[in-house]
């Protein structure tokens, strides 16, 4: 319990699921009893308006039923509520309650009751005014000096402030430059209405000039009002305070002198009542409601404000004097007298909850026993907590931090991919050039063993592959239920997916003794997609741009048997050759030898071949698993094509740069256009025609700019889109050739994996290649580095996109030479390196020194001691920081330069 939290004298809930605003709430002698008691009228969204009359036998009691004094359900939202001398020829009090299209006033009243259920009280409708525009607010006052009565200002949601005169209607006038209704008030001092306006700035109108201005029902102006019978309508004075008020209140020092006080978003503004600012207090919390009342100290105004930390801060001017707690977030505050209890504070939620405070202190009156002092055997809890521990490890050791077999007992995923083609295509909207595209199905089959909660099915497959339905739910209430989907896969686009590896994830909530929420789980299941999907038989070609030669340690098996389904023929020729035809449009021609044991793949697209590839190699794989042959294996002993993957990197890099450039592009056209429209607006809106000066023409051109740049931005992510998945092919195929090349284990291809194909989508917050930059380059300086005093890598805390890509092709390549020299991959390394400066782009260069450009037959060490390779350029200033930085150029020797044939960087200076 906080020591300062409000000390709760009477409180209710109001209705069932009601809401409340700020004008929902007032306090007043609405009834006029002689003992100048407040009461408290409520109004809510639903229509009920309530009147209490608080009587507490001790505090904190709740709401007895004599204590709501009157309910009326009015049918219409009530907005606001306020208390005044509305009705002419009496200065009584009465209850204004503002609708959306309609003001009425009422009389209220109690009459003495002659048995124990007390007073009876009783509403009159006085009057009521019809609205022809919806209303947001009103504020009342004696308008023009008037004594003995208050006269009504109501602001409507277009802008139009309609003055009504108790029982008639005066007149009605625009604001000018409206946009949004804010809040208003009125100055009885200035006789002036101030309200906040859409440009975030405080004005004032003088309600002299309102009722002179120029009729409201008049919105066109004739040619007589042009010539000067009717006044426009001037703002007094104006404060701009850069932010949306959410309420304004005026209180009066003196007869001379008075105070607006606007609460905004995140300040609170207090101004002079012709518009400076007398001071302002910045809130370092959202607020929600405020109210300024007169302090006892003379010169100083006190103000309640709440927030949404459910907090009553108390401030005298700008200083805080005390700060409260309250159970709710109030949208409205007042302070009242209520039964002769002075400064009751009674707040309002957006909920219903009312309560009346007062401010004080709750002290605790518990204080804490004295713990019985003993002394601590600490031989006997070094023995306990060696137990302990050994007991945590020989757990650790038997199943592991999660029981992952319980865990997967609780469900069994398994899917099925159909044989055979559908015999009906399932395939819609496809931009397949062939006319028509298969699909197959895929039947996923869920069975649980217990109770499971929320189970989602999620199915992934690499684009352009398309699923017809991709997610799934289920409920087992019960165990043992089998449930089974089925959908079907086709290929949706032009273009050849990276992958024909699908995955199937079930997310489910496992319900327990002590969590009945139940604890989330996931599981999944892989499936592999048939190559004839997105393959048909081809015409195999002779020449090619691309090749690459597969190695095995057993005969080669003809092609037939590995792929019974491509076989366009059956004579003696297919049975060493083998062409394949992509749905997309690329061919891809596989050969067999005769005489070694050797497969070659190629075609015109390097990206192509990947697929083939690996397709021949799972195929004879399980080819020699069912003929018991358990020594097979793979190699590649060719060069390692870095130049074609570097075309495909560079290709994609560029519609990247491209996308960036366009993209700028829009923006500025985007900027021009919204210009040219407020030329033309201000043109249109001016009541003196201008000629247009061919500004009509230029947003014409300008707008066709910017569909023609957005065109071209939707054109260019597609080929980005198709770009990233050819380059996922390439890279797919690189990793398996560096595999196979060296020879690496399942978990050095998996380290390979993730370093080469860290995300699944590719943007412009964070593309491929500083990603996999970031990656290598860690590679090179923990499991790859030569030495301990090889210069490390930092990363930033944002990778940014290169200048180019000279710098991921250098790692790269050294990547590769790293492995060809005996480097292994690893998740750890016992070698500290120590860290450098980062450099700008998210990553540190990796020395040239170090960069294994090194010869085998050039001595190391006279290589870079020897200082007539080093020469000082003058320092020039970096591209991205503006900082001058000093570079070194490395003349290289001749017999260096076999190693840099696939950079792309100068070999010498």
């Amino acid at each position: 319990m906080s020591l300062f939290k409000a000390r709760d004298w009477w409180s209710t809930i109001l209705g069932d699921k009601e809401e409340f605003d700020q004008g929902c709430l007032c306090l007043a002698n609405v009834d006029n009893s002689g003992n100048g008691q407040d009461k408290i009228i409520v109004g809510s969204f639903m229509g009920y308006l309530r009147i209490f009359s608080p009587h507490p036998a001790k505090t904190g009691d709740g709401a007895q039923a004599e204590d709501l004094l009157l309910e009326v359900d009015l049918r219409d939202p009530v907005l606001q509520v306020e208390v005044g001398k509305f009705v002419s020829g009496t200065e009584m009090l009465h209850l204004a309650v503002l609708h959306s299209r309609k003001l009425c006033v009422y009389s209220v009243s109690g009459t003495l009751g002659n048995v124990e259920h007390g007073n009876q009280y009783q509403m009159k409708l006085m009057y009521e005014h019809n609205l022809q525009r919806t209303a947001c607010n009103m504020t009342y006052g004696s308008f023009g000096g008037i004594k003995g009565r208050d006269l009504i200002c109501i602001q409507s949601m277009d802008g139009m402030l309609m003055v009504f005169e108790q029982e008639s209607y005066a007149f009605g006038r625009f604001l000018p430059g409206f946009l949004l209704p804010g809040p208003l008030a009125y100055s009885s001092r200035t006789d002036s209405f101030i309200t906040v306006s859409s440009c975030r700035q405080v004005e004032s109108y003088k309600y002299q000039v309102l009722a002179f201005a120029t009729d409201a029902d008049k919105r066109q102006e004739t040619e007589q009002q042009k010539l000067g019978s009717g006044k426009r309508l001037v703002v007094d004075w104006t404060l701009n305070i850069g932010e949306q008020a959410l309420d304004i209140c005026i209180v009066s020092f003196n007869q001379s002198a008075s105070s607006v006080f606007v609460l905004g978003e995140r300040n609170f503004f207090c101004l002079k009542d012709n518009g400076q600012i007398r001071f302002m207090k910045k809130l370092d919390w959202s607020p929600s409601c405020f109210l300024p009342y007169c302090s006892v100290s003379e010169g100083t105004i006190n103000t309640l404000i709440a927030n949404h930390n459910n907090m009553l801060h108390i401030y005298q001017d700008v200083t805080l004097k005390w700060a409260t707690q309250l159970p709710h977030i109030p949208v409205a505050v007042r302070v009242g007298c209520l039964h002769d209890l002075k400064g009751v504070i009674v707040t309002l939620s957006d909920d219903g909850h009312l309560q009346c405070s007062y401010l004080g202190t709750d002290p605790s009156l518990f204080q804490a026993p004295n713990v019985e002092s003993r002394e601590l055997n600490y031989d006997e809890l070094d023995v306990e907590m060696k137990e302990l521990q050994k007991v945590i490890k020989d757990i650790n050791k038997s199943q592991g931090v999660w029981p992952m077999t319980e865990r997967e007992d609780d469900l069994n995923v398994s899917v099925v991919v159909s044989p055979n083609f559908d015999s009906v295509s399932q395939a819609t909207d496809v931009e397949v050039g062939t006319d028509l595209v298969p699909s197959v199905t895929v039947k996923v089959t869920l069975q649980n063993r217990v109770i499971l909660q929320k189970a989602k099915l999620s199915v992934y497959v690499q684009p352009p592959l398309e699923l017809t339905c991709d997610q799934f739910t289920f409920e087992f209430m019960t165990p043992d239920l089998t449930r089974t989907v089925s959908f079907s896969v086709y290929l949706k686009r032009s273009y050849t997916p990276s992958e024909l590896e699908g995955n199937a994830v079930v997310s489910y909530s496992r319900p327990t003794d002590r969590n009945p929420d139940g604890i989330p789980r996931v599981i999944q299941c892989k499936f592999r997609l048939p190559l004839k999907l997105i393959c048909l038989p081809g015409q195999p070609s002779k020449t090619a741009s691309h090749k690459i030669t597969i190695d095995t340690n057993k005969s080669p098996v003809s092609l037939l048997s590995l792929f019974p389904g491509f076989a366009s023929q059956s004579d003696d020729d297919q049975v060493n050759v083998m062409g394949f035809h992509f749905l997309g449009g690329a061919r891809v021609t596989l050969l067999a030898s005769k005489t070694s044991q050797r497969y070659r793949i190629q075609s015109e697209q390097f990206e192509d071949l990947w697929l083939i590839t690996n397709e021949l190699i799972l195929r004879l794989q399980e080819y020699f698993e069912k003929q018991g042959v358990k020594d097979f294996a793979c190699s590649f002993s060719g060069s390692m094509p870095l130049q074609e993957y570097f075309e495909l990197i560079d290709h994609h890099f560029e519609l990247r740069i491209n996308g960036e450039k366009l993209e700028e592009l829009l923006s500025e056209r985007a900027v021009q256009f919204r210009a040219i429209q407020r030329r033309l607006l201000a043109r249109f809106k001016d009541k003196t025609p201008a000629p247009l000066q061919h500004l009509d023409t230029l947003l014409d051109g300008t707008y066709k700019q910017v569909i023609a740049l957005a065109d071209a931005v939707e054109e260019n992510q597609g080929n980005l889109f198709q770009s990233f998945t050819r380059l996922k092919s390439a890279t797919h195929l690189v990793i398996l050739l560096i595999g196979l090349w060296q020879k690496l284990s399942a978990d050095q291809v998996a380290i390979l994996e993730a370093a080469f194909l860290p995300l699944q989508e590719d943007t412009q917050e964070l593309g491929w290649e500083e990603t996999v930059d970031a990656a290598i380059s860690h590679l090179l300086k923990t499991c790859l580095s030569k030495s301990s005093k090889e210069q490390a890598l930092n990363l930033n805390s944002q990778l940014n996109i290169p200048k180019d890509t000279s710098q991921l092709k250098k790692h790269i390549t050294l990547l590769c030479d790293r492995l060809a020299k005996g480097g292994r991959l690893c998740l750890s390394t016992d070698a500290a390196a120590p860290q450098t400066m980062v450099m700008p782009g998210g990553c540190t260069t990796i020395p040239e020194s170090d960069l294994e450009e090194r010869s085998v037959e050039q001595d190391s060490t006279e290589l870079f001691t020897n200082r007539r390779h080093l020469t000082a350029e003058t320092p020039r200033p970096d591209p991205r920081t503006g900082q001058r930085i000093k570079a070194w150029t490395l003349r290289i020797p001749h017999s260096l330069s076999q190693h840099l044939q696939l950079m792309e960087a100068p070999k010498s200076q």
